[in-house]
């Protein structure tokens, strides 16, 4: 009897945890969605890639212990260092890759920094 209950209990575990129902588009957003390089803006798309993959070392307040001094918090700052930013988000040599300990930025987002470069570094 025991036997027969361990058998329907491992049959059932195999069952349920044979059900996956991610879907491609959950998954990998970046494949569906396309990179828009339509609307690239300073307040709309540099600011929240800078707060996701680079303020937590480069902040205000982070910057002087794990930044190198490097702050890209404001405009005027990220401004300035646009050229380097761009440089190291993209692995060029020599500069140190970034994000530091991370893996490299997905394509669309470095093109938007391209971009927003090429466009002037407007303050938008």
């Amino acid at each position: 009897m025991t036997r027969r209950i361990l058998i329907i209990t491992v049959l059932s575990l195999l069952i349920a945890g044979s059900c996956y129902y991610d879907n491609a588009e959950y998954l990998y957003p970046e494949l569906t969605t396309g990179c828009d390089t339509s609307s690239v803006s300073f307040s709309g798309t540099i600011v929240p890639m800078m707060q996701n993959n680079c303020w937590s070392c480069h902040s205000n307040s982070t910057a002087a212990s794990f930044g190198n001094n490097i702050r890209l918090e404001n405009f005027a700052d990220i401004k300035a260092q646009s050229a380097s930013v761009l440089g190291a988000i993209r692995h060029d040599p020599p500069l140190s890759p970034m994000p530091k300990g991370g893996g490299k930025l997905n394509d669309c987002l470095i093109q938007q920094f391209s971009i927003w470069i090429n466009d002037g570094t407007p303050q938008n």
